[in-house]
C-alpha cells in the first residue's frame, strides 16, 4: 500500500474526525446566530426599555435584564468550549488511536510519527483557530455596541476571554494538553479526565494571577477617593505613619465630613490609597495571560512529539512502538 501524502493525511484526518467537525462546526454557527439574534432583536427590545425606564418611575425591564444575562451565558460557552476540546483531543483524537492501534498501524504503513502527528494537530487546530476567532469577533461587536445593557463588566473571567486572542489560546492549549495526556496514559478515558482537569487547573490558576500580569495604578488621597468608572479594583486601604493599611471589610471611618475627619485623626490615618487596573489595562493583561497559555500549549506540543517513538521514524511491521 501506498503512504500516503503530506496533504492526504490532513483529509484522512477530516474524514476520521467528521462527527467532531459537524459538531464544532454547528457550535459556531448556533452561538453565532444567537449572538446575532441578540444583538438585534433582543438589544433592540431593550434599548426601548430602558429608554422607556429613564422617563418613567415604573416601567418592565425584562428584555433588558434578558440581553445581559444571556449575552454573559454565551461568553462563558466561548471562554470555556476549551474543555470539551480537551476532553476531545484526549479522548478521541489521540487516545482511541493509540489505544486501538490504529496511529501503530500508520506508522508501519510508511507515515512517520511526526508527519502522522503534526497532522493530526495542524488540521483541529486551523479549525479551532478559525471557529474561535469567528466566535470571538461576533461577541466584541455586540459587546461595544450595547454598553448600558451589559450584564458584568470586562473584569468578570469570562467575558476577560471571549474578547481577545485568549479564546483562541485557550482551545489551542487544550487540544495540546490532551495529546499530551493521551501519550502519557495511552489509554482514552482516563487520558479524557487528566486533561479535562488539567485546564481546569490551569483556567483557575490564570483567574487568580489575572490582576498581577500587569502593574496597577496606585492612587493616593487626602480623603477617601472614587474608584474611577469601569476600573479593577485589586486593593484599598489607609495611609498611617507612611505605610499602607489594607481595609479589613468596611472603612474604618464613617459619617458627616466632621466624623470621618475627627476619626482619621485619632486613628492616625494620613490619606487614603487605592489600587487598581484602568480599563485601558485590558490588552495589556490579556495579552500577557494570552501568551503565557500559549507557551503552555507550545510546550505541552512538544513533550507529546517528545513521546513518539523512535525519534520519528516510521515503524517497522512487528516492532514495538
Amino acid at each position: 500500500m501506498n503512504a500516503p501524502t503530506l496533504p492526504g493525511l490532513p483529509r484522512t484526518v477530516l474524514r476520521l474526525h467528521r462527527p467532531a467537525l459537524i459538531v464544532w462546526s454547528a457550535f459556531v454557527a448556533a452561538l453565532t446566530g444567537w449572538l446575532v439574534w441578540l444583538n438585534t432583536v433582543t438589544s433592540r427590545a431593550g434599548e426601548r426599555e430602558r429608554l422607556y425606564c429613564d422617563h418613567h418611575e415604573t416601567c418592565n425591564i425584562l428584555h433588558w435584564l434578558d440581553y445581559g444575562q444571556r449575552t454573559a451565558l454565551v461568553a462563558a460557552f466561548v471562554c470555556y468550549s476549551f474543555l470539551g476540546v480537551a476532553a476531545w483531543a484526549a479522548a478521541a483524537l489521540i487516545g482511541r488511536e493509540l489505544e486501538s492501534g490504529t496511529a501503530r498501524l500508520a506508522w508501519t504503513q510508511g507515515v512517520s510519527p511526526v508527519r502522522w502527528l503534526a497532522a493530526q494537530l495542524a488540521v483541529p487546530a486551523l479549525l479551532l483557530t478559525l471557529g474561535s476567532t469567528a466566535l470571538v469577533l461576533v461577541y466584541r461587536r455586540g459587546w461595544n455596541a450595547h454598553p448600558a445593557l451589559r450584564d458584568g463588566a470586562w473584569t468578570s473571567a469570562a467575558t476577560f476571554v471571549a474578547r481577545g486572542p485568549a479564546a483562541v489560546a485557550y482551545a489551542l492549549c487544550a487540544l495540546a494538553v490532551g495529546t499530551l495526556a493521551a501519550f502519557l496514559l495511552r489509554r482514552a478515558l482516563p487520558a479524557l479526565g487528566v486533561s479535562v482537569a488539567a485546564m481546569g487547573a490551569l483556567v483557575f490558576l490564570m483567574e487568580r494571577l489575572r490582576p498581577h500580569l500587569w502593574p496597577t495604578v496606585t492612587r493616593v488621597t487626602a480623603t477617601e477617593g472614587l474608584l474611577p468608572r469601569h476600573a479593577w479594583q485589586t486593593g484599598a486601604g489607609t495611609i498611617r505613619d507612611g505605610h499602607r493599611v489594607p481595609y479589613h471589610g468596611l472603612s474604618p471611618c464613617e459619617g458627616n465630613p466632621a466624623q470621618v475627619k475627627s476619626c482619621a485623626d485619632r486613628l492616625g490615618i494620613d490619606g487614603y490609597y487605592l489600587t487598581y487596573h484602568p480599563q485601558s489595562h485590558y490588552w495589556p493583561l490579556h495579552l500577557v495571560e494570552s501568551g503565557i497559555v500559549l507557551a503552555v500549549a507550545a510546550l505541552a506540543a512538544v513533550l507529546a512529539f517528545r513521546h513518539l517513538p523512535r525519534g520519528g521514524r516510521p515503524v517497522r511491521k512487528g516492532s514495538p512502538a
